[in-house]
């Protein structure tokens, strides 16, 4: 893959565990979208989701890899189907390039333990973790993605945990509210003490627009491609914490406490869009709640 792939304004997709939701896959537990690789019957949406991505201009799928860590899946009682959920995740995502041959398919890898929340686990577990996971998406995926991770230590060993793999990654950091990650570090942090060989770039991932433009300045000023994955939540920081609420649940649905925008219509984000690509950023998605809708107006930008 060409490591200058992003300095070229590209199109990203959006949020796939909303959608199929929105869709119709009935929640299991805190599994959101690997219930539907776990279900068969869930296979066939999964793939028509993807399609309908890239037929609003997604040029990259992320593979449907977010709560396929093995946390997430101790938690629901499935850790034995690891294995299983992240080569299927990986075959899906594949099966899309039989009719669009040039879409990339990046690999998604997420926060290992708790979702908006710095790892602060022994190293060797964490790198561990990364490893098993890429390690079965590999065969897979043109390059890998590092998908709302929330401290520099997880980028680190992230990166570190794919070297054998020889493929470049995409940096996709998160912060919930302010300047910061939660671990309390700044975004430059993260270019200043990670290894570049095969970095293609860097976005602010499951983020709102107006945080985005909040940190604008610093992210265009690092010197590497940049962009977003914006999501339409109302908040990101749900009390106690976003796993703790989530496990309290009625619904299994992360908007039950997040809460979603009703502003921000595809028309609405799409400004949103076009005065950070105007800024420079060139690589540009959706994360939740951020539907084809939201992408083809995002396409048409370009």
């Amino acid at each position: 893959m060409d490591l200058n792939f992003f300095k070229q304004t590209r199109i990203l997709d959006g949020g796939m565990g909303q959608e199929l939701l929105a869709r119709g896959m009935e929640p299991n537990g805190t599994l959101w979208s690997a219930n539907a690789l776990l279900n068969e019957k869930y296979h066939k949406l999964l793939l028509d989701t993807h399609l309908d991505f890239i037929k609003s201009g997604a040029e990259v799928i992320v593979t449907t890899t977010f709560t396929t860590r093995k946390i997430r899946l101790k938690d629901n009682n499935v850790e034995d189907k690891f294995e299983y959920l992240n080569k299927k995740a990986g075959e899906i995502a594949l099966k899309t390039k039989e009719q669009n041959p040039n879409v990339l398919i990046a690999g998604g890898l997420p926060p290992q333990y708790l979702t908006y929340e710095a790892d602060t686990r022994d190293e060797s577990e964490i790198l561990d973790n990364f490893y098993s996971q890429a390690k079965l998406l590999n065969p897979y995926v043109d390059f890998f993605y590092f998908d709302v991770l929330s401290s520099v230590k997880e980028f680190q060993i992230g990166i570190n945990s794919i070297k054998e793999f020889n493929k470049p990654y995409l940096i996709g950091a998160h912060i919930s509210e302010g300047k910061s990650l939660p671990s309390g570090e700044k975004i430059s942090e993260i270019i200043t003490k990670i290894n570049h060989e095969k970095l293609l770039g860097i976005i602010l991932s499951c983020i709102s627009p107006e945080n985005y433009e909040l940190n604008l300045n610093e992210i265009k000023n690092l010197g590497v491609p940049f962009g977003f994955k914006l999501n339409a939540f109302v908040k990101t920081n749900p009390k106690p914490n976003y796993t703790g609420a989530y496990n309290l649940s009625k619904t299994g649905n992360p908007n039950e406490f997040l809460g979603v925008r009703e502003d921000l219509t595809p028309k609405r984000m799409s400004e949103f869009v076009k005065k950070f690509k105007d800024a420079g950023a060139t690589i540009l998605g959706g994360c939740c709640e951020t539907r084809p809708e939201h992408i083809k107006e995002m396409s048409k930008l370009v």
